[in-house]
């Protein structure tokens, strides 16, 4: 049977949930899957694409919200961060490969087209809205970063509340901080 793209994003994205990005090798990949290394170039050119599309294989499970009205877009941006952050916390060094993938290639992830959707409903103009969201981008993919980091390190200790310092709670303080920043730059006429 012939080696599917599918088949081959699905491994790497098993690979990168069991045991991180340091593991996602292209040689591993063409082993799990027995294949020579050379049959997964003919359907990705580079492991850098590889990781944008296990990036958007990611973010599947977050559904596409509705449009939401002008006064309750910081509430919808707020929503679907949150999601985006309930779908990438669990996947070891997710929020490397979101960054690697909104570098690359932001338009291949749409919920950060929603965002920036979400941002111009709320009072954004379009030539800011990209940095508005990039500013909360890096706060969800930061914000994951240091809590898989802070997990990472109480592993086999007594958990404290230390070890959950970046957890939900500091990453919605931040999302209403950042919100409301850039909602008040943009007063309504």
């Amino acid at each position: 049977m012939a080696l599917t793209r599918e088949q081959l994003i699905d491994a790497a994205v098993g690979i990168l949930s069991e045991f991180g990005l340091a593991d996602l090798s292209m040689r591993r990949l063409a082993r799990e899957l027995d294949v020579q290394v050379g049959a997964l170039y003919w359907h990705v050119k580079s492991k850098q694409e590889l990781l944008v599309e296990v990036a958007a294989k990611l973010l599947d499970s977050v559904p596409k919200p509705d449009s939401p009205a002008v006064n309750l877009a910081p509430m919808a941006i707020a929503a679907l961060l949150s999601q985006l952050r309930t779908a990438l916390i669990t996947i070891p060094d997710s929020a490397e490969v979101m960054q690697l993938a909104q570098s690359m290639r932001p338009d291949s992830l749409d919920p950060l087209g929603w965002l920036l959707e979400f941002l111009e409903i709320s009072g954004v103009p379009e030539s800011d809205a990209p940095m508005a969201r990039h500013v909360l981008v890096n706060h969800l993919l930061g914000s994951i970063s240091a809590q898989q980091e802070s997990l990472a390190l109480a592993a086999g200790t007594e958990p404290t509340t230390a070890s959950d310092t970046w957890g939900q709670e500091s990453f919605d303080y931040g999302v209403r901080v950042i919100l409301h920043g850039i909602i008040a730059e943009y007063p309504k006429n």
